[in-house]
């Protein structure tokens, strides 16, 4: 089985070693136990590109080759217009290959190339946590499942942040090699294949140099009051614009509404709270301007993945 590992402009060097890591040991395995090893992987790179030199491999260009699976890794940058502008010419042949019979896999931020593609236009699929909101602005069309650790349909696979890579490379490995190869893979790095979100490892990290001063100040409002105020006309009655104005530009340049912004804003709050301080989860709730312990309980879980319970106990840092 022929796998082709693209070596992308500005590629994320962990997730590259990542992939390589896992189909290396993956012939390992049937190596030792005296199979012939079914995978052999090329690592991509397009004319004129410099791309890092690994170990064991030297790079190829892609050619008419055909593919049985391909790989896009994540991106290191998070200059995300400058990373598609720079990768374009991966586009027609990552096309092409799909169209010959090829499965594509993206993992992390790696998903921008694909839907740039237009491969997952129509299907699922999901990225970075964090970049979620970039994401579904530039492609309306993929059905955005931000919460997602995998999504896979038709051959065409992706998976969240980071170390959710590894959870679509045991599926990968389960598909084209077998159960048995990703149990034993699994095992070796160490990874829990029951994670079925993504969501509480995100952070609501909202950017306001987006050019509109009347949103930016009603974001300002929120930031410093958000504790203080019990609804969002409270906040924004200093803004000079109507509410119906205001809610339309704020969506228009944030992706969200301000009401949407002030439960997130709040719920952010809440999570550092959680991570940093010993204060009750009642407190907590007070702290962050929620007056009712099962509604905040209730938007927490739906905006996080789980409890603030729960939560406390993954993210506090009590190892020992």
């Amino acid at each position: 089985m022929y796998i082709g590992i693209l070596a992308t402009k500005g590629h994320r060097l962990l997730s590259m070693a990542a992939l390589l890591d896992v189909f290396e040991s993956a012939n390992n395995f049937y190596s030792e136990a005296g199979k012939m090893p079914p995978f052999k992987i090329n690592l991509l790179y397009l004319s004129g590109y410099d791309t890092h030199q690994y170990p064991g491999y030297t790079p190829v260009q892609p050619g008419t080759m055909h593919y049985n699976l391909l790989l896009i890794p994540a991106f290191a940058n998070n200059d995300i217009a400058t990373v598609l502008k720079d990768n374009y010419g991966w586009l027609p042949w990552l096309q092409q290959q799909h169209a010959g019979g090829a499965a594509i896999a993206s993992f992390c931020t790696g998903a921008f190339l694909l839907a740039a593609s237009g491969l997952l236009d129509n299907r699922p699929a999901t990225t970075h946590v964090n970049a979620e909101g970039v994401f579904a602005k530039l492609f309306p069309k993929v059905q955005l499942q931000a919460e997602a650790v995998v999504t896979g349909q038709d051959g065409i696979y992706t998976s969240g942040g980071a170390t959710n890579t590894f959870h679509l490379l045991m599926l990968l490995l389960e598909i084209y090699g077998s159960k048995e190869t990703a149990i034993k893979a699994a095992k070796m790095f160490s990874i829990d294949l029951d994670r079925n979100r993504q969501n509480y490892f995100g952070s609501f990290t909202p950017t306001d140099n987006h050019g509109d001063d009347l949103v930016k100040k009603a974001q300002e409002e929120i930031h410093k009051n958000y504790s203080r105020a019990a609804t969002i006309e409270e906040l924004i009655t200093d803004v000079p614009t109507s509410r119906r104005n205001l809610v339309r530009r704020f969506k228009q340049v944030t992706g969200i509404t301000p009401i949407e912004y002030l439960q997130r804003t709040r719920i952010e709050a809440a999570k550092q709270l959680l991570e940093q301080s010993t204060c009750s989860v009642y407190e907590i709730m007070l702290e962050t301007g929620y007056n009712d312990l099962k509604t905040f309980r209730t938007l927490f879980k739906k905006t996080v993945g789980m409890t603030p319970t729960n939560y406390r106990r993954k993210f506090s840092g009590q190892l020992v």
